[in-house]
């Protein structure tokens, strides 16, 4: 049985901390061009209702078709919602599916990249083919999409960026090493990148996730690469996907370059590895005690 994560701190009942409004007001966002990948599940699917309820107009792309018409079909006003399967790891496709939606939305407002795979195995258990894979999709995957929508950005001297992180990618746990460096190589290409783009109106938000209860645990891969295809207590006990989207949308409206996303205790854990490192380690490093 793993150790939760939100048992490491203990705090006295009835402490509160700030809490994600479940309905942020955010008002310039209608009618907005907003691309998201990973839109088929999880983070990105509740973002897709997160978006069409403030009235953006959006593309949905992940590999599978069919999920992609089911999350168009419940979302508000589902004629302002086109779908787009998309392969990111297809350098030759990546092009072309952006001349696709210039051509079919006239522009990009927010490019949000959702897709991802997260991994469960030990480092010495894991082929390099996972590490490769994970690399790939989360990392390459994100570049490639960005890269070719950075030039319409600039052209329009505008534009935003979502980039998912986690907190993997600022706090190394256990079981997570291909996932762990996939999230810190994202979490350096947008740091520089805002470095070249900070004269102009082209804005970068970097999310950092903590748990999140969706199915990454059980699409996660093992170091073989086969399917993990169980539930993690820690994922389980994580904020819902909808309460995630909500601070994604209200960060963007906010024009945030950073989000911790996730329980307080987590946000705790992320303050306490920046200022107190070793004991930011000596609570993780218990998670792989019981993995």
């Amino acid at each position: 049985m793993r150790l939760n994560i939100i048992d490491l701190f203990q705090f006295p009942k009835g402490t509160r901390f700030n809490h994600i409004h479940p309905f942020p007001q955010v008002n310039d966002l209608k009618e907005k061009v907003v691309w998201i990948t990973g839109a088929s599940s999880g983070i990105g699917e509740a973002l897709a209702y997160a978006f069409a309820k403030r009235g953006a107009a959006l593309v949905l792309s992940a590999r599978r078709k069919d999920e992609l018409e089911r999350v168009k079909a419940r979302c508000k006003e589902a004629s302002m919602v086109e779908v787009l399967p998309i392969d990111i790891t297809d350098v030759e496709e990546i092009k072309s599916k952006v001349d696709w939606v210039l051509a079919k939305m006239g522009s990009i407002d927010v490019l949000v990249s959702c897709a991802g795979v997260s991994q469960m195995s030990l480092a010495i258990d894991t082929s390099i083919n996972v590490y490769r894979k994970l690399m790939d999709i989360n990392y390459y995957g994100t570049v490639q999409l960005s890269l070719a929508v950075l030039p319409h950005f600039i052209k329009r001297n505008k534009g935003h960026y979502v980039a998912m992180s986690s907190v993997t990618g600022k706090v190394g746990l256990p079981m997570r090493t291909a996932y762990s460096a996939a999230k810190h190589a994202v979490e350096g290409f947008f740091s520089a990148l805002r470095t070249e783009t900070w004269k102009s109106d082209i804005k970068i938000l970097v999310v950092r996730a903590g748990a999140v209860k969706t199915n990454i645990a059980q699409n996660a891969l093992t170091g073989d690469g086969t399917a993990f295809n169980k539930k993690d207590e820690i994922i389980e006990n994580g904020i819902t996907a909808e309460a995630c989207a909500n601070a994604i949308i209200k960060a963007v409206a906010d024009n945030k370059k950073e989000l911790m996303v996730g329980s307080a205790k987590e946000k705790f854990l992320f303050v306490l590895n920046r200022f107190l490192p070793t004991m930011a380690f000596n609570f993780v490093k218990k998670l792989g005690d019981k993995g």
